[in-house]
């Protein structure tokens, strides 16, 4: 089975790609990493409950006040967010504690994706993944595709996507 890897900074139109190759004549699985990356941290995860022994006591607005399930209240990711993205070095250092936490899992939650799209008879399937690289897995995808778009391309996507980031929270995810 052919696995495509498909990597691109934030908003600059992986999804778009992503639903065109899921679409007829394609018609691709997509593995997607983000969408991977939001259910390994849901309430009653493992990946959940390391995420509040790590930032609950300095996040004071980590959680989302109403719970959606009965498993616990749903993280509050744009607390989260404002917490690691940026440039200092504090805040590099709890991106990285951030990533110790969700790539293993989302990694596990892929290999088990791409086994099930085997078993099916899939000839392909589509990793949309924004850190390929950077999570060095681009070596399972022997064929990339790379989206990419200027600073200000990005940054009118991530806004009209987002709206609750302010401007600076919107430029710290960009840079």
């Amino acid at each position: 089975m052919l696995l495509l890897g498909l990597t691109g900074s934030l908003a600059t139109g992986k999804s778009t790609v992503s639903n065109l190759l899921s679409q007829p004549p394609y018609s691709l699985p997509i593995i997607d990493a983000d969408v991977l990356a939001r259910e390994v941290v849901e309430p009653g995860t493992a990946g959940y409950n390391k995420i509040l022994k790590q930032f609950a006591s300095t996040t004071p607005d980590l959680l989302l006040p109403a719970p959606t399930e009965r498993k616990g209240r749903p993280l509050n990711r744009a607390a989260l967010g404002r917490r690691v993205f940026g440039s200092t070095p504090s805040r590099q250092r709890e991106r990285k504690i951030l990533n110790s936490i969700v790539h293993p899992a989302v990694r596990w939650a892929m290999a088990k994706s791409i086994f099930y799209y085997y078993l099916c008879g899939h000839w392909a399937v589509v990793l949309d993944i924004p850190l390929l690289y950077d999570s060095r897995l681009d070596i399972f995808a022997p064929v990339v595709l790379m989206v990419a778009a200027n600073a200000d391309v990005q940054m009118e996507r991530l806004r009209s996507r987002d709206p609750h980031l302010s401007q600076e929270d919107a430029r710290d995810r960009v840079a």
